[in-house]
């Protein structure tokens, strides 16, 4: 049965140019093709065959029946996508609006008839239009027509909003019918929350390594040039003096000094207090570079003690103090780069 070809006004608009109006040298629509609707699109199979490798197949192979012309169908799909999707095959140029419409339609023929540039297009223009409703038939659509991108958008949306998603008739639907599916939803829910935790972690300690650096420098600052209650044993403190910009910071390692100094738990180790002290103190001996010059107490004594120590007990340590070195750097180019 065949209808009027009005269904695709902007490619058949381009078909009666070709065939009218324009140079005898530009051949006349040799091909047809058949839509569901039982409607009919002229189209020329060089430009087809150009356009898609599937449909140059499509169109190397003879007619079954000669006298009716070449016909190819296109069925599945509404009119008006085929109609699109036939002129974006002359033409690169599109609209918004046609890829917001037939997004789907257009990225499902784009995978069928293997023209990549068209898919990556209409995936993306699928993509930003994604909403609590379609995402799960969009997921399903992007793992058949393998679109990577645009099925891991869609996996982040369901596992931002899991809770919406899987109260929608989409998501229903694929528990009964695509249970590969829904697994391969929640591992990925599973992997991300695992990933936010290690991200988490990691802050944590980058927190806890940056705050051991700057420990590392309120400890030289006190004992080189001395604060506002402690300093070096050779120079008297001024309280008079301001706070320097660590001051936070410098006041927790002051009074931990004042306390390592007068405290008699100490030698025995049975104060929390002086084991931190202890351990900032081999944290510095470790970093530090100024063997005979360096006033921070115990340093060259701390030093001597690692050369002794055996190199199996020191792999936790090492790798601390390669973290902290590390923090130590990034919080000196991070302060250069805001005076700059």
């Amino acid at each position: 049965m065949e209808a009027p070809i009005h269904c695709a006004p902007a490619p058949y608009a381009l078909f009666k140019l070709a065939g009218d109006d324009a140079s005898p040298d530009f051949p006349q629509p040799d091909v047809q093709i058949l839509t569901s609707a039982g409607l009919r699109i002229p189209a020329h199979a060089a430009v087809l065959a150009s356009a898609s490798p599937v449909l140059e197949s499509v169109v190397d192979c003879p007619p079954k029946h000669r006298s009716s012309g070449r016909v190819i169908p296109i069925l599945g799909v509404p009119c008006a996508a085929v109609a699109v999707f036939i002129r974006l095959l002359y033409s690169s140029r599109y609209e918004e609006d046609e890829l917001g419409k037939f997004g789907i339609h257009l990225l499902a023929l784009s995978h069928v008839y293997s023209v990549p540039k068209l898919k990556q297009r209409c995936a993306k223009a699928v993509g930003q239009n994604l909403t609590i409703d379609n995402v799960v038939d969009v997921l399903q659509l992007a793992r058949l027509c393998d679109a990577p991108d645009l099925y891991i958008k869609c996996m982040k949306l369901v596992s931002t909003n899991f809770k919406p998603v899987e109260q929608t008739e989409g998501w229903q639907f694929m528990q009964g019918h695509d249970p590969w599916l829904e697994l391969d939803i929640l591992q990925f829910i599973d992997e991300a929350e695992l990933r936010k935790k290690k991200a988490r972690r990691h802050r944590e300690e980058q927190r806890l390594y940056m705050e051991l650096a700057e420990a590392m420098d309120c400890l030289e600052h006190i004992c080189t040039e001395g604060c506002t209650s402690v300093g070096p044993y050779d120079v008297e403190p001024n309280r008079k003096s301001l706070p320097c910009s660590k001051f936070s910071t410098c006041r927790g390692v002051q009074l931990l000094i004042r306390h390592f100094a007068t405290c008699k738990k100490r030698v025995n180790g049975g104060c929390s207090r002086c084991k931190r002290m202890w351990q900032l103190l081999r944290l510095h001996a470790s970093i530090c570079e100024q063997l005979d010059l360096c006033k921070v107490p115990l340093c060259r004594q701390f030093k001597l003690r690692m050369q002794q120590e055996k190199k199996g007990d020191e792999t936790l340590w090492k790798l601390l103090v390669r973290k902290v070195v590390s923090a130590r750097v990034m919080s000196t180019l991070s302060l250069a780069k805001r005076k700059t």
